[in-house]
Order: structure tokens, then sequence, then C-alpha cells
């Protein structure tokens, strides 16, 4: 683990990898925990009506050994694909544990997801075996000859037509389960692209990416001691920034995890959850944090004495959230950056003395990352380039499923490139300004959203914005704001050109939008990232 400091050097000077030569996720999440401590807190499962119920590291150790041991008797082995369709809950993590004792590879799928979506990602992965419940089994049903690799389902909600019951196999099965000798860089988990732009791709990764991602989860949820605590986050388990920056790095450092499946995200009730709980550390990504900013007098109306960190990732932040938090929580958030095939590689960490607002941080130790130009030279300072990451890396993963050659073009003399544009400061902060497909090229500027984004966030009528490049003759793109309004205000063109003005009073005048379009909401892909590229072509 990354050893606290009081600056971003002595962090660095402090900290050196070791990755054994052997290791398995589940041994280190839980067993090391179970073995000492079988009665210790794990989860703590919430009900729709508040009640809370407590799952041990024990029960944890148990029922996933059973869960691998039924998984097992029914063909599943080293190499094969388990999907995991469930909301938050305690057979979320038995299920990656399961898959992890096997040898197998996990594969997260996202509640949201539709049939098609589902559909694609069990066909290219070729999965054998799907955890799921009564929801998920509802969408699989009218798909199900089309995934020829699938033969074990296995429902949360009892037995149905094709699936077997879950509690009627760890009943059946034995608590004891060798788990597999796997090393750092046998495949243990598979998360697909979120899928903004084209088809997703299965990113594939090790069981070193689990240490990898620790010194980065210390810095963000800002060094939490360990064994302590409480930590929540309203993001589906299925996406890298729920897995990897939240569930599975605390249980590691021992400290609980709430699951509680919110379904659509509510201020109040997200304020409420934090209260009734205690919840010390919260994982937030920048959209829920900019519907928390409606509630009004949040520490007044509720009791937020527990809560000691927030961090987020997934977008850019923006200076004016960042403010907010520290106005109205007393809380500096710690924001991250990183994707899923390379994540929580940059950080801040308020502890440390690294924040600055509209920058995602520093370089997290451990990893070597640079803002490169398109030779491949280092950029100079304030200057916009790709964000790179040098390889090998314990977080980097293995390469696309099935996909060598997507693979290999994502890299360059040894850098992992993102496609995401960055600069960085004077000090050494970085401060992200787009994916390379979301960049407006306007009268010769290339224009990232984030900026625009955050001043229309500013103005007191606007609930969510994003901004995209409209196709233009004489400008090559013009800014175009999509807006979702505050309660209270309806949409008008009057209130756009007021939105206008605001915007090119405080942007420059080659950033600010040409035109406004008004929406209900959003378009979000399942991890609260904006999908630009349905705004961008009409079909939101």
């Amino acid at each position: 683990m990354l050893t606290p400091a009081s600056d971003h050097a002595a962090l660095v000077a402090g900290f050196s990898w070791d990755i054994p030569d052997r290791y398995n996720i589940a041994a280190d999440v839980c067993d090391r925990w179970a073995a000492p401590e079988p009665d210790r807190t794990a989860i703590l499962e919430v009900s729709e009506a508040g009640a809370a119920a407590p799952v041990s590291y024990g029960r944890l150790r148990e029922d996933s050994s059973r869960l691998a041991n039924a998984l097992a008797a029914r063909g599943i082995g080293p190499g094969d694909r388990i999907a995991v369709l469930l909301p938050q809950s305690a057979a979320v993590v038995v299920a990656h544990l399961a898959a992890y004792r096997l040898g197998a590879i996990a594969l997260p799928l996202a509640g949201l997801f539709g049939a098609e979506a589902l559909r694609y990602r069990l066909t290219d992965s070729g999965a054998r075996a799907v955890v799921t419940n009564a929801a998920g089994l509802a969408k699989l049903e009218p798909i199900r000859n089309a995934l020829p690799d699938l033969f074990v389902v296995v429902s949360v909600d009892g037995p149905s037509d094709g699936a077997e019951s879950y509690s009627e196999l760890l009943a059946e099965a034995s608590p004891d389960f060798a788990t597999h000798d796997t090393g750092p860089d046998d495949p243990a988990l598979m998360v697909y692209t979120s899928g903004t732009t084209g088809l997703a791709k299965g990113a594939l990764h090790g069981h070193r990416v689990l240490l990898g991602h620790l010194p980065g989860w210390a810095m963000m949820h800002d060094f939490p001691a360990e064994g302590g605590g409480l930590m929540w986050t309203p993001s589906d388990w299925a996406w890298a920034g729920g897995l990897l920056n939240v569930l599975m790095p605390s249980l590691r450092r021992g400290m609980p995890v709430v699951a509680r499946p919110l379904g659509r995200f509510e201020p109040e009730a997200a304020f409420r959850l934090i209260a009734d709980l205690h919840v010390t550390n919260a994982f937030l990504p920048p959209t829920a944090l900019r519907m928390l900013r409606g509630v009004a007098r949040p520490r007044e109306t509720f009791d937020l004495s527990a809560l000691r960190n927030i961090a987020s990732a997934g977008e850019a932040l923006g200076p004016e959230t960042f403010a907010w938090a520290r106005d109205a929580l007393g809380l500096t958030i710690g924001e991250a950056y990183g994707q899923t095939e390379c994540n929580l590689v940059l950080a801040s960490c308020a502890r440390a003395g690294v924040a600055r607002p509209g920058s995602t941080g520093m370089p997290v130790p451990g990893h070597r990352v640079a803002i490169l130009r398109d030779d491949g030279s280092e950029t100079a300072v304030d200057e916009a380039g790709e964000i790179a990451v040098k390889a090998p890396d314990p977080v980097l993963f293995l390469g696309y499923w099935n996909q060598p050659e997507a693979t290999a073009k994502k890299f360059r003399d040894g850098w992992w490139m993102t496609g995401d544009t960055a600069r960085r400061d004077a000090d050494g902060y970085v401060h992200f300004v787009g994916r390379d497909d979301d960049l407006i090229t306007s009268a010769a500027y290339r224009i990232g959203p984030t900026e625009i984004e955050d001043c229309l966030l500013r103005h007191p009528a606007v609930a969510l914005a994003a901004a995209v490049g409209k196709p233009d003759a004489l400008r090559t793109e013009i800014v175009k704001a999509f807006v979702v309004l505050r309660e209270g205000f309806v949409a008008s063109d009057d209130l756009a050109a007021e939105i206008q003005a605001f915007a090119r009073k405080n942007l420059s005048a080659h950033e600010y939008p040409r035109e406004v379009a008004f929406l209900d909401a959003l378009p979000m892909t399942t991890t609260g990232k904006i999908i630009r590229r349905q705004l961008r072509d009409g079909t939101a």
C-alpha cells in the first residue's frame, strides 16, 4: 500500500511495487480477513425499506467456495467466462470470488443493459455461465437461443425454466474449495468498455489489477485507516469504477461496503443514506455530484458528520463542482482518472496536498504518466497532448478479448495511448481536456467540452449540460449545448439566449455555444458518462 505523506514528491519517493509470483484476488480480498476474523463485516446489505443486514467475510468465503464447487461440478473451470448480472448485493461479491477461485474469468454486466447489449457481450465473450436474478432472466429469455456457449444459468431469485436456484446450489455444495493457484498475469476479470464510440470491447485483466489499484484507491479516498469506516457508491459494481475504485480495494483493506441498488439516482435519497448509515467514504461520479448541488444546505438538512471523504472519477469534475463540495460539504473531492483498460493512474488527494480546482491531480505513485505530442515527445507546460501510460504497469490490461490488432494499435513505443487529451501545468497538475473524439474544431481552435459544460452549470437554470460540435460550413464546427433545466425553469428561446449570453461573458468568443437545445435528460452510459456521440448524430 501507499504510505501517507505530506506532498506528492514524498509519496513517490516512499513507494515501490511488490507483486508476488503467485496471487489470487479471492484469497487476498476475502480469505486474508476471513481466516483470522470470520465475523468481520464485509458487506452491509440495505433493503429498499432501509433495513441493514451485515454479511461477514466468513460468509463470503463459505458461499463463494460453495458456488465454486457447484460451478465446477457443472463443467466450469479455469479460463471460462462467468457473467455476473446482478444489482449491488453480497451475491455479486460471491460470484466474483467464486470465479477467481476457479481460475475462471469474471464478466460483470450492468443491470441497465438491454437484451441486445447483453447478447453482444455474452456472445463476444463466449460466456459459459451467468449468475443473475429474475430481472436478468427476463432479459436473457428472448436471446437464449443466440447464446450457444451459455449452458449454466443461476438465479438468486430461485429456479425457473432454464435456471437453477442460487440458494439451492449453495446448500448442496461443499464449503471447502482449494482456490486455483494463479499468477498475477493469469486472466481474472473482463470489463467491457463503455462503448461511447463504436462497439464495446472486452478489456481482459490479470489478477494483478487489484494490486495495481491500491495506491490510487488510497489517494482518491484520502488514505482511510485499514479496517475502519464504511464505503458507499451508487455506481453499478459492473463498472470498473464501482468494482475497482470502490468494492474490491475497500474489501481488501477491511472497509465494509454498502450494497443498495438505488435505481435512478435521487440526490435527497443519497444524502439520507449517507446520514442514516454514517457513511465515511463515498465514491460519486461527477454527474451525481452535479445533481447533489441541487439540494440546498445539505449539512443543515442531513447529519453528514461521519462523512470524511468523497472521491470521483469517470469524467472531469470541473472547478465549479469542486468549489461547491468545499463550500456546501466542507470536503475536498478526491478526483481520479483512468480507463477500463488502464484505470486509476492519476489522482488528487487533500491529505497529501495534491488538490487543485479543475485538475484531475498528479500521477499516482507507481505509474508513469506523460502528456505526449503526435511525434511521441512530451508537451510543454500548458500544451495539450495525449495522456499516455508507460508499460508495463500492474493496472494495465492484458489486451482486448480476441482483438490483438486493436490492442496493438493502442500502444506506441511502449506507451499505452489513451485517446484522451490533457495538459500539465507548471506545478505538475494534469488538467483533463477531453476525449479526442469529443474535441470540437471551430475556426482552427481545438475546444474541449469540459470547460464549456462547467461554465453552463454555473447558470442558475442549468442542472446538467453537454457540449458537442455541430458541422458548420464556415467554421468546420460550432459549439452546440444540450441543457437539462433545474426544477422551476421552463425552456424558451429567451432562456436559451440568456444562457448563451452568460456563457459568452464567461468564456472566450470562440467557445460559447452558438446553439442551445433543451432536453429532459442527457444520454448516459451505465457508468454515468455522457454519450456525446448520440447528441452529435441526433439519436439522443
